[in-house]
């Protein structure tokens, strides 16, 4: 997810901890909890992303690929980097590190603030099509939630609300409603977001802000709905992704029976369940298709061209898969070729243990996830620039997405 979404969640967990918990004896204190309970919500919930630091450490593309999301985003990782954060709080911050010496309260919201935050993170990532590996090295597959965009203001409306009408500034707090509102408009002007989404969320934004005005300074009704609300969303998204995957899939066996599909990734529109883009990935005998389009779940009402526009499929890659997939670009390989260049060439190995989504083009590997009409993207290699130099260092053991493809032992521990 963003780290716009990664803050409010942050700063929401940190506040409703500081307003679930018993209150200190005296106001000073008090305050002091407030603020060390929302900055460390906010660290912890932005702290794995720190990891951008570490993609220098192998040549693009494959820094970003392998790194990020790498080690920082697992279990294993998530109590010393909690520990880490807590020794420099404690070090750094002498009116906090008062404060725990003498209120349970304290430590105990401070140990929930850092665990959640950190929890959350992978959590949150974990709900779009890029994927983690939360339970590496136990389990080093790619997990991968399909269910939510990456940059989704339902996040923003439904818990930076509650968080901002809680300020004590008049000023900022106009200022940040109103930065919110302008936001959501410049993406449905953009034709990011529909005039529906962008009413929705107007109105869920007007009704979070009146429930946590009448719950005041230390009433915990509006978070507590916005959390309840956000997980509502996301089930609403995981049901929406699910029918999507279960409909490609359905559509691809009846057009040739037979066809074995690996996989088909889904990336929801913003605040839109009915809106999606998928990328299918099937094969038959040696050749394998990738196919990239837009869906709509309620064809009968709503065309795949009628969803917002900046994120639609510009191509015309082959017409309908049925009723609501519309194809907007394909592309097929041979699974000999792929083979045998992750058996032969290991840049080509590094990249597929990234790679979900593989389309060869000559000597260039490009995963179709992230770019409309498969076009080169960040995750591009161009293979011949690496021809005759060392192999990759630092290549982390994430199980390859493709392995099945690959024909490669599933499940495999590095």
């Amino acid at each position: 997810m963003d780290n716009i979404t990664h803050s409010v969640i942050g700063l929401g967990v940190g506040e409703l901890l500081h307003r679930s918990l018993p209150p200190e004896p005296q106001e000073a204190p008090q305050r002091t909890r407030r603020a060390l309970f929302l900055f460390s919500a906010w660290f912890a919930s932005n702290a794995p992303d720190l990891d951008l630091f570490l993609t220098r450490l192998m040549p693009r593309p494959f820094g970003y690929m392998l790194q990020h999301r790498g080690h920082t985003h697992t279990l294993l990782l998530a109590l010393p980097q909690a520990l880490l954060v807590l020794a420099l709080l404690w070090l750094l911050w002498p009116g906090a590190r008062k404060l725990l010496k003498t209120s349970q309260p304290a430590r105990l919201g401070l140990a929930l603030c850092l665990l959640l935050g950190l929890g959350l993170h992978m959590g949150m990532d974990f709900l779009n099509s890029y994927g983690l590996h939360p339970f590496y090295p136990f389990d080093n597959r790619w997990l991968f939630g399909d269910m939510v965009f990456i940059v989704e203001p339902m996040f923003w409306v439904l818990l930076g609300v509650p968080v901002i009408v809680a300020l004590r500034s008049g000023l900022l707090k106009g200022l940040l409603l109103a930065a919110l509102a302008a936001a959501l408009c410049f993406f449905a002007y953009k034709n990011y977001l529909s005039p529906v989404a962008l009413a929705v969320l107007l109105a869920l934004g007007a009704l979070m802000t009146a429930v946590q005005a009448r719950a005041g300074l230390r009433g915990r009704g509006a978070l507590l709905l916005g959390f309840a609300l956000s997980a509502t969303f996301i089930g609403v998204q995981g049901t929406a992704s699910t029918l999507g995957r279960a409909r490609v899939e359905a559509a691809l066996q009846r057009i040739d029976p037979g066809t074995r599909v690996w996989d088909v990734a889904m990336t929801a529109f913003p605040s839109h369940p009915l809106c999606w883009t998928y990328v299918s990935l099937d094969s038959k005998t040696d050749a394998y298709t990738l196919r990239r389009g837009t869906m709509s779940l309620l064809p009968a009402s709503l065309a795949p061209a009628a969803c917002p526009a900046g994120l639609a499929e510009p191509g015309d890659g082959g017409g309908q898969l049925a009723p609501g997939i519309a194809v907007s670009a394909q592309a097929t390989g041979s699974l000999a070729a792929l083979r045998a260049l992750q058996s032969n060439n290991c840049h080509a190995d590094a990249w597929l243990r990234f790679g979900r989504m593989p389309k060869l083009s000559g000597s260039n590997l490009t995963d179709v996830r992230f770019n409309p009409d498969m076009q080169d993207n960040f995750t591009t290699v161009q293979l011949e620039q690496f021809s005759g130099k060392p192999c990759p260092r630092y290549v982390p053991g994430w199980e390859r997405p493709r392995a099945d493809m690959l024909g490669l032992p599933v499940h495999t521990q590095p």
